[in-house]
């Protein structure tokens, strides 16, 4: 009994804390996915029925989620590099969970604006720079797989989704956002605990190295000139972090369009609520195949290369839906838009740490956020207008995969940025 327990203790010490770190984003993930994004759609039915509100209102208090992601981007950047994840992450923990208790007490629209602040503010802090900022300073050679599993655990989200749709129809929506909130405060505050600012704090190695292997790979980055760290005036100098960058908030205008208005697309075309969320878990599916093969390709081939090709499949996929709702037309476009979201989403900060390097990489993704978190706030918004003023989906839709496809340009166009001139010189004396 004794040399087992040894035996378990001595496989836990050899399992790299950073892939501890990617089971505990991936918990994450799973909680931030299902409580909020996945389940926004059916929240947005629900105020209009109780209380009348159009989709384009409700659509901008969900835009709020995507604002102050982008204006708190520079600020959260700057907590990261400064203080490291985990009190990022107790933050947006509190005022994720606060808010969905504050969304189950709304009784008028600018509650519903002050609650989705609240949940923004959280969600901001408590995920996807934070999480991916965080693994990123973890791994190396590695980094978009860790990234893609990181990445799987917000696409397994779907599975939770269908339960909360029927929490909704079953206990009331105003239960189920209560209850949200306080599981995101048994979930999240063990999974903030876990978080580490990098691998040196435990005397470790990016990968999981010894020491040996580590200075080699260290010393064929030098050689090769990737092991530079950019300051941010230096990367906003760079036409590639604003390619990047625009690439990045272009893919979410379908991205964050999606998951809202999906549901009432259906919903309007004769599908029930119910089976209308069972389309997520077919995402996720999805998701999860582009996720594998992309983390594996994205550290073997051109990362740019692959989040370009993901775009054409973003663009397509909407497209498909705003012509048909029919199950086989769903089930096609479902397929493409998940494979590309799970294909590119690992990429963007994979991509960014490859190009800037580590030591600010915390910053500029903060500046950088305040450039994608414009598509994710115009999509939303742009379709839930267009719904109002033509009764249904098909031109917002249809736009929306025109100029995605058209986005693809800024990826297939980026390049690693050559060294500045202060490195150059300093390589060269």
């Amino acid at each position: 009994m004794a040399a087992s327990v040894r035996s378990i203790l001595a496989m836990r010490h050899r399992v790299f804390y950073g892939w501890r770190m990617v089971a505990a984003a991936f918990c994450n993930q799973i909680m931030q996915s299902s409580l909020l994004f996945l389940s926004q759609g059916f929240y947005l039915l629900q105020f209009e029925a109780a209380f009348g509100w159009s989709r384009g209102a409700v659509s901008g208090a969900f835009g709020l989620l995507r604002i102050e992601t982008g204006l708190l981007g520079p600020v959260q950047g700057w907590m990261l590099d400064r203080f490291g994840p985990r009190l990022p992450m107790y933050l947006g923990t509190f005022l994720f969970g606060s808010g969905f208790i504050l969304l189950g007490l709304i009784q008028e629209l600018w509650h519903l604006f002050a609650a989705l602040t609240v949940i923004a503010i959280g969600t901001s802090f408590a995920s996807f720079l934070t999480i991916n900022t965080a693994i990123a300073h973890w791994f190396v050679r590695k980094r978009a797989r860790a990234m893609s599993v990181t990445s799987i655990g917000f696409a397994s989200g779907a599975v939770v989704a269908p339960v909360i749709a029927w929490s909704i129809t079953t206990f009331g929506w105003r239960e189920t956002a209560i209850f949200s909130g306080i599981l995101s405060f048994c979930i999240g505050f063990p999974i903030a605990q876990l978080f580490r600012r990098s691998p040196r704090e435990l005397g470790l190695n990016p990968d999981g190295d010894n020491d040996e292997d580590a200075a080699r790979h260290a010393a064929a980055r030098r050689a090769a000139g990737t092991d530079y760290d950019f300051t941010v005036r230096e990367a906003i100098r760079d036409r590639s972090f604003w390619l990047v960058s625009s690439g990045h908030g272009l893919a979410l205008l379908v991205v964050a369009t999606v998951p809202l208005h999906l549901p009432g697309h259906l919903k309007d075309n004769d599908w029930d609520l119910v089976h209308a969320a069972f389309v997520f878990p077919g995402l996720m599916v999805a998701q999860i195949v582009g996720q594998v093969s992309g983390g594996f390709m994205g550290d073997r081939y051109s990362k740019s290369m692959l989040a370009g090709a993901a775009m054409l499949g973003h663009g397509m996929g909407i497209g498909i839906l705003a012509l048909s709702t029919s199950v086989p037309a769903v089930v096609l476009a479902i397929a493409l838009h998940g494979v590309a979201w799970g294909m590119r989403g690992p990429l963007m900060m994979a991509l960014r740490a490859d190009y800037f390097g580590l030591r600010q990489l915390g910053k500029i993704a903060g500046w950088s956020n305040i450039i994608t978190a414009t598509g994710s706030i115009i999509g939303p918004i742009y379709a839930g207008w267009m719904y109002n003023a033509q009764g249904d989906y098909t031109f917002a839709f249809l736009s929306l995969g025109t100029v995605t496809i058209v986005g693809s340009l800024t990826f297939f166009l980026a390049r690693r940025p050559p060294l500045p001139a202060r490195a150059r010189a300093a390589r060269a004396s």
